[in-house]
């Protein structure tokens, strides 16, 4: 089986062609930056940069609406291949064949993170001050549980 799940930022607008042909296909391509789950040695976080490649509908969401820094979801499979670069090289690509994207954080999050820092959370609002919703008299018998 072969399936990739990945949560990241993108690092620069996606890249957006579109297949010759009689029926031309958008495909897209981005990187995202998806942080390790550890630190090494003390130092900073560290992320992995992983190539995304997204064909048809999928191409055409990311052009419209993917842009750099926003916090995306991808699920996928990867692909590998190589080709013969200019100066007779042989050159090896892995990228990941994106089957399903979506956002990662509402808009004003992601507005909010255009220099990659995390999220603040913001404060709940509530009278009691104890982070929960006070619930009104007289809607007992609407609610699913009790």
């Amino acid at each position: 089986m072969n399936k990739v799940i990945l949560m990241g930022r993108l690092t620069r607008d996606p890249e957006i062609r579109y297949s010759q042909g009689e029926q031309s296909t958008a495909v897209a391509r981005y990187t995202i930056a998806v942080d390790r789950r550890f630190r090494r040695d003390g130092d900073q976080q560290t992320a992995d940069f992983i190539n995304c490649v997204a064909f048809g509908r999928q191409g055409e969401f990311a052009e419209k609406y993917f842009r750099k820094g926003i916090k995306i979801a991808i699920t996928g499979r990867i692909q590998t291949g190589s080709y013969t670069n200019k100066d007779g090289q042989r050159v090896y690509t892995t990228d990941v064949v994106v089957e399903e994207q979506e956002f990662a954080e509402s808009k004003s999050a992601s507005e909010s993170n255009a220099g990659f820092a995390p999220a603040e959370r913001p404060a709940p609002s509530s009278a009691a001050g104890d982070g929960f919703m006070n619930i009104p008299d007289g809607i007992d018998e609407e609610l699913p549980f009790n």
